[in-house]
């Protein structure tokens, strides 16, 4: 049993102080521990409507906890804008090297005899492939949700993000997010009277 002090959990909670949506004006904060809870929910919910309506088999409480950790290595890194990120070829590969670097050196802070267990979370290529959709698109729909509340507190400079994001949504074709799209998504909209009955 390790007893060595672990400083990973600290530097982890640091995440909430990490800004998202860095090149754009933001009428509503975002950082990346608000944003990986949403992940991690909407990512929960992806998984049991897959394995409910439309024949899945995947281990909903697994993804969630593995969303938790899907933007860890920010604490490392700082919020890449996807713009920048996705620019080129050589800016992807070159900001893959950094979060595999980025990923090893947040599990070096574990102790030795817990490294293993925490490693297919904070290591996103040790999932598997189906989980790795569910996580990708919960994250996707948590940015076009962003999007979209910002787009109602009057700031059009997210317009064009919300239409580049929903359409990535329709051509991923996957039906857990349309169902979300169409049963939970709208409810998004209403004011918390109206929530509330």
């Amino acid at each position: 049993m390790g007893n060595v002090a672990s400083h990973f959990f600290a530097y982890v909670s640091r995440l909430r102080w990490i800004k998202r949506w860095g090149l754009m004006r933001n009428a509503i904060e975002e950082n990346v521990a608000t944003h990986s809870w949403e992940v991690a929910t909407l990512a929960h919910a992806l998984a049991i409507i897959r394995n409910r309506h439309f024949g899945g088999q995947v281990n909903a409480d697994h993804i969630a906890a593995a969303a938790l950790y899907h933007d860890a290595t920010e604490v490392i890194t700082g919020d890449m804008p996807t713009p920048v990120k996705y620019h080129s070829k050589v800016m992807r590969e070159a900001f893959g090297d950094i979060e595999h670097k980025a990923e090893a050196e947040l599990l070096a802070l574990l102790p030795e005899d817990l490294r293993e267990d925490f490693s297919p979370y904070v290591r996103e290529s040790r999932l598997p492939a189906e989980d790795r959709e569910l996580i990708k698109a919960a994250d996707r729909l948590s940015a076009w949700l962003k999007c979209q509340a910002e787009i109602r507190a009057g700031n059009k400079e997210f317009e064009p993000a919300a239409q580049q994001i929903r359409n990535r949504l329709e051509e991923d074709g996957l039906p857990e997010v349309a169902y979300f799209l169409k049963v939970f998504a709208p409810s998004y909209d209403q004011p918390l009277d109206n929530l509330l009955g």
